[in-house]
């Protein structure tokens, strides 16, 4: 289904680091073609092409994030393309002159450092009825984090920040999912999320039109000062 934008959604990879040298070189993949996600989802071969296209020709550089904190960029991409596996990447630590770039380099040296995690758009899907799925066919891709390990709450609280900041709402899944690994139960998500967030959320079917900048600022001035909740042994 050809669609415009609809919500910033975040995917969660394993990064297979190939190397890692003393220049912060690093190589991995952000995305896996053929693999169904705990939603259901499976990203095609492809998917990324057109988006992919679409950066070389702007000549712009796509920066390392840590955590989805778009405001602490740590290195760039150096190599972004569709190989048979999925979306391979290469990247470069800039590890002596951003001191959590130097933090991450060494964590991932150690090995402490897992995963990949990447913010995009979904561009254009279909329902595969005989198998269950909802396979991706066109994906504009927005970021590329490191993150200490897949679908870590830090990182989950940031994606969203990152989708409010680019004037779109979060998925609403994903706004569950994250208040989960938060601490609250699966009904108490559930009910934060579809009553505090699902009236502002577009039907993918209805009104496509942008969210309402002033309900945007204000759930991004809410999530401004969100803390994890900290719970005793």
């Amino acid at each position: 289904m050809k669609r415009e934008k609809a919500a910033l959604k975040i995917r969660d990879f394993n990064l297979s680091i190939k190397a890692v040298d003393e220049d912060g070189l690093f190589s991995g993949y952000g995305s896996v073609f053929g693999n169904v996600d705990s939603y259901g989802e499976v990203v095609e071969r492809g998917a990324f092409g057109k988006s992919l296209r679409a950066i070389a020709d702007s000549g712009r550089k796509v920066p390392v994030l840590w955590q989805h904190r778009q405001g602490e960029p740590i290195g760039i991409y150096t190599k972004l393309e569709e190989d048979d596996r999925g979306l391979y990447v290469e990247g470069r630590l800039l590890k002596d002159s951003v001191r959590q770039a130097a933090e991450a380099h060494a964590l991932m040296v150690a090995g402490a450092v897992s995963g990949l995690s990447i913010g995009y758009y979904v561009i254009d899907d279909s329902f595969d009825e005989s198998e269950r799925v909802r396979r991706l066919k066109e994906l504009e891709l927005m970021e590329i984090s490191l993150v200490t390990f897949p679908a870590n709450d830090e990182a989950r609280v940031e994606a969203v920040k990152f989708a409010i900041a680019h004037g779109t709402l979060p998925n609403l899944p994903d706004f569950e999912r994250f208040l989960r690994e938060a601490g609250f139960s699966k009904t108490q998500s559930a009910v934060i999320a579809n009553r505090g967030l699902s009236h502002l959320l577009r039907s993918e079917s209805g009104d496509t039109g942008n969210p309402d900048p002033a309900e945007l600022k204000a759930l991004g001035d809410a999530l401004s000062g969100f803390k994890l909740p900290s719970f005793g042994d």
